[in-house]
């Protein structure tokens, strides 16, 4: 009976405190509380719901109050500098002195376990190179394009306002226009907060066509005019997947619909908002070249490209083959990681599902090459870049750019506290909750949105000057080291290749099975074709 020991006491400290309170009314504070435990106990032995509550009333309940705790108590008192819970102290710790503009140098040495499988490096040169200038920059627009746009090699990731709050929106585009660079908005349309900050936006075009849809949720061109032609509108991207959640619609319930999301939405109050998984105006990838095209044409010929995760290759190709037939290319595609962040997705999802971002990244870099026609587009990447050697990284491996979400986030406040869901974020980044959102300063929290940026890409230009480059877009996979074993080291060049140019176009078999899938893409349809190997 050891278990209801704690109960048996607290029932006996509240008689003997009544019994006290004869003698004196000091005792009344006691029997208060003890009587309180004494009810609460009694509810613990007859409630059904948990089990742990019924065997050990009373003291039960510390269970669940560390439980709630634990992600602090390990993040604070546990965790080591290294460990990725999803992102490392280190990494956060640098985002944070960079953003508020502060020493980010490390004494002693790395703490990296440099002889460790898996450690990577770049090379440097003996006659370095000094940059001036660090506002690194990527002419977007193809030959159909008529108003290109130079974008920043680094810009703000999709984030929706709804999943952010208005601060936190308001802070990273205000930061956004100080520095010249880019803020994606996000599926959930372009919000009064994006307006007010005033910087760049590439407007983001979800399944749900938020911004730009009927009242029953299909696409409505007008709409969707009147959006993108907005001066403050420089690129348009269409969402087919997500690297967190990809294959993934979502819903937000009525209830949890304000008046601002609405609007930025085109959505009405008291209704749940539904993005289905796919778009409803396209299901063949020649559909969803001609969708590209209507786009451009409706914006007045603004950047427009696709946003995906890598998933069944061969899908892939079949849009690069419906590029071919039409002669539609888009002008940018965004590479989603599978370790990119959101608050809505299942774990099952986040954990299993999707390609990450280097072996998504490398496959579509060289099926572009493989049919002729990466140099008619430019490649972003997104999922998890939050440091100078980051982006290098993934510039080495074939994209143009490189977007961030987290590290962003980071910037105006983010303590990686995990409750994005949950509305109830401690620093005001990741909630609607009024209150909560007040502890964010956006005149503070843009300073160091904007000094984070530049503070990033002054490091991506000295270690750019250190491997005796000029640009970061000089970064080839021969420049990143690997360390495979104990004693063995690769080049990216030897595990990630540029495939040739046109290999695919002539048949050619350069392995990695590029060839077997390419055979069986077709542009009229995602399926594969019949096909007998």
């Amino acid at each position: 009976m050891e278990r209801y020991s704690i109960f048996g006491l607290v029932v006996f400290l509240t008689l003997l405190s009544l019994v006290g309170v004869i003698f004196s009314g000091w005792f009344l504070i006691p029997f208060v509380l003890f009587a309180l435990l004494t009810l609460l106990g009694i509810r613990d032995l007859t409630q059904i719901r948990h089990a742990i509550l019924r065997n050990y009333p009373i003291i039960g309940h510390m269970r669940f109050l560390f439980e709630g705790i634990r992600p602090e108590i390990r993040q604070y008192l546990i965790e080591s500098d290294q460990d990725e819970e999803p992102f490392s102290r280190d990494e956060r710790s640098l985002i944070y002195q960079r953003a508020k503009g502060i020493e980010d140098k490390r004494p002693f040495g790395t703490r990296q376990r440099v002889y460790d499988s898996g450690f990577q490096w770049l090379t440097h040169s003996v006659n370095p190179h000094h940059i001036e200038n660090h506002d690194f920059r990527i002419h977007v627009g193809g030959r159909d394009c008529k108003q290109p746009y130079d974008l920043s090699i680094y810009n703000i990731s999709a984030m929706s306002f709804g999943a952010l709050s208005a601060n936190a929106i308001l802070a990273l585009n205000t930061g956004a226009k100080k520095g010249g660079f880019a803020h994606d908005t996000g599926e959930g349309g372009i919000s009064r907060y994006h307006r007010q900050g005033g910087g760049d936006l590439v407007y983001q075009v979800g399944s749900g066509y938020y911004g730009c849809r009927t009242p029953e949720g299909r696409f409505d061109p007008e709409k969707f005019r009147e959006q993108a032609c907005d001066p403050q509108v420089k690129m348009i991207e269409l969402k087919l997947s997500q690297g967190a959640k990809p294959g993934h619609g979502g819903v937000l319930p009525a209830s949890k619909i304000s008046e601002e999301i609405a609007e930025a939405r085109g959505v009405p109050m008291g209704v749940d908002c539904v993005s289905p998984p796919s778009h409803p105006e396209f299901s063949t990838p020649i559909e969803l070249c001609q969708f590209i095209g209507k786009l451009r044409d409706l914006s007045g010929g603004k950047p427009v490209g696709i946003k995906l995760c890598i998933g069944h290759r061969r899908e892939f190709m079949c849009i690069a083959k419906a590029m071919l037939e039409t002669d539609i290319v888009p002008d940018f595609i965004v590479i989603d990681g599978k370790e990119g962040g959101t608050g809505a997705a299942p774990v099952e999802f986040a954990d299993r599902l999707g390609m990450p971002l280097v072996e998504g990244l490398t496959f579509a870099h060289n099926t572009l090459r493989g049919v002729g026609l990466r140099d008619r587009l430019k490649i972003g990447a997104s999922g998890k870049m939050v440091t100078a050697f980051d982006i290098a990284r993934i510039l080495a491996l074939g994209a143009d750019w490189a977007n961030s979400a987290r590290g962003f986030m980071f910037s105006v406040g983010c303590i990686q506290a995990q409750a994005c869901h949950t509305n109830h974020c401690p620093v005001g980044v990741a909630t609607q909750d009024k209150l909560r959102q007040r502890a964010l300063n956006v005149t503070n929290k843009s300073e160091r949105v904007y000094r984070f940026h530049k503070n990033t890409l002054k490091a991506l230009a000295e270690m750019t000057g250190a491997a005796g480059l000029d640009h970061p877009g000089d970064f080839l996979p021969h420049h990143l080291m690997m360390r495979e074993k104990d004693r063995d080291m690769v080049t990216g060049e030897e595990v990630y290749p540029y495939l040739p140019e046109g290999f695919l176009l002539r048949e050619e078999e350069v392995g990695f099975g590029y060839l077997k899938r390419w055979t069986r893409a077709r542009a009229e349809s995602f399926a594969p074709v019949d096909y007998i190997p």
